[in-house]
């Protein structure tokens, strides 16, 4: 096969939007994937629906996959890493390491979107109590049962009568090195509350935040949804202990707004976990020498050019530029497409 002309590494939302648009530009493209499989974290995190809009999470990424895996243009390596960069755009010599063995690849620029990691709230010293009690719970953990079609206690398998969620944990919080907001998980916890109401409509459900952040349509699609017609509750206050008291984990706090203390048995915990770098967006960054901020890529336009890095050649799409939602991460990869295309035909490698 002709050398590809542009490595995009990484194959979830960004990534497979930017190997469509690079191919429908008309150059070649090798996507490189490390799972065995394309869809990146909503596949591989086993998300039951998106967000905003609910959609099933399995059809919508299996779509953008059935739009690239046909295509000639597009060179398709899953179970694969790049572990090598040596030169500079438009002559790079790039390093991969897959089933086969290990291969040199030249490619003429690059789209890193290796995306994130959710947070471990196991670093949050263990205030949460997440590997202590099994009612305590992540959103990951939440989208897993929701994506088969119930919600149970853990504990017992019996469904809950009463459950809330925990926001900011591992985001907006200086002392474990996690300043930024994750910007998806207010939106995430109310569209798990609504799914879970839907589900279990006797169950009361919760959501204590420090503030509800809510953008563009978000906040008439999802925000005013649950509160109106599935009757969540929205408490805004700042959760310090979780402790056990019977069968059931004991949440204390503050309510920030009435200024009282807040001591409530719940049958389930939902731990509201933000986004980290992923270990691939770090390596990458490594590898390629791109600088950082907060640990991930950096762009050097801020709002004004959110993919082009310092590095010529070089772009950055989706979460591994930061928190991103799919929004986001689409929009990103069809950006880093034009800008990589735009690159190399200023370079003068448009593929015959």
């Amino acid at each position: 096969m002709p050398e590809s002309n542009v490595l995009v590494i990484g194959g979830g939302p960004a990534g497979l939007e930017a190997a469509r648009g690079v191919a429908d530009l008309g150059y070649r493209v090798k996507l490189v994937e490390k799972a065995e499989q394309l869809g990146g974290m909503p596949i591989l995190a086993d998300y039951a629906a998106l967000t905003p809009n609910m959609v099933n999470a399995e059809e919508a990424m299996g779509e953008m996959v059935q739009r690239i895996e046909n295509d000639e243009l597009i060179d398709i390596c899953t179970s694969t890493e790049v572990i090598g960069v040596s030169g500079s755009s438009p002559e790079l010599q790039v390093s991969l390491k897959g089933p086969g063995g290990e291969e040199d690849v030249q490619a003429g620029s690059v789209i890193v979107a290796t995306g994130f990691q959710h947070f471990d709230p196991g670093k949050e010293t263990q205030m949460y109590g997440y590997y202590e009690f099994d009612d305590v719970i992540t959103l990951v953990d939440t989208e897993k049962m929701l994506k088969a079609g119930k919600f149970v206690r853990p504990s017992t398998g019996e469904a809950p009568k009463q459950v809330c969620f925990i926001q900011c944990v591992g985001s907006r919080d200086r002392q474990i090195g996690n300043p930024w907001c994750s910007k998806v998980c207010c939106g995430i916890a109310t569209k798990e509350a609504i799914e879970i109401r839907r589900l279990l409509p006797d169950c009361r459900v919760f959501i204590f935040y420090i503030d509800m952040r809510m953008y563009g349509f978000w906040e008439d699609e999802i925000y005013w949804q649950a509160q109106e017609k599935y009757k969540v509750n929205f408490i805004r206050g700042i959760v310090t202990e979780i402790t056990k008291r019977g069968d059931q984990v004991v949440v204390k706090g503050e309510d920030t707004t009435m200024g009282r203390p807040v001591e409530v048995p719940m049958d389930v915990v939902i731990l509201s976990v933000g986004m980290e770098p992923s270990e691939g967006t770090t390596k990458m960054a490594e590898l390629f020498q791109l600088p950082s901020t907060h640990g991930f890529i950096e762009s050097i336009g801020g709002a004004l050019n959110t993919v082009v890095t310092s590095v010529p050649g070089i772009f950055v799409a989706g979460a591994a530029a930061g928190p991103a939602d799919l929004e986001d991460s689409v929009s990103m990869g069809g950006a880093a497409a034009m800008k990589a295309a735009a690159f190399l035909r200023k370079a003068n490698l448009r593929v015959a």
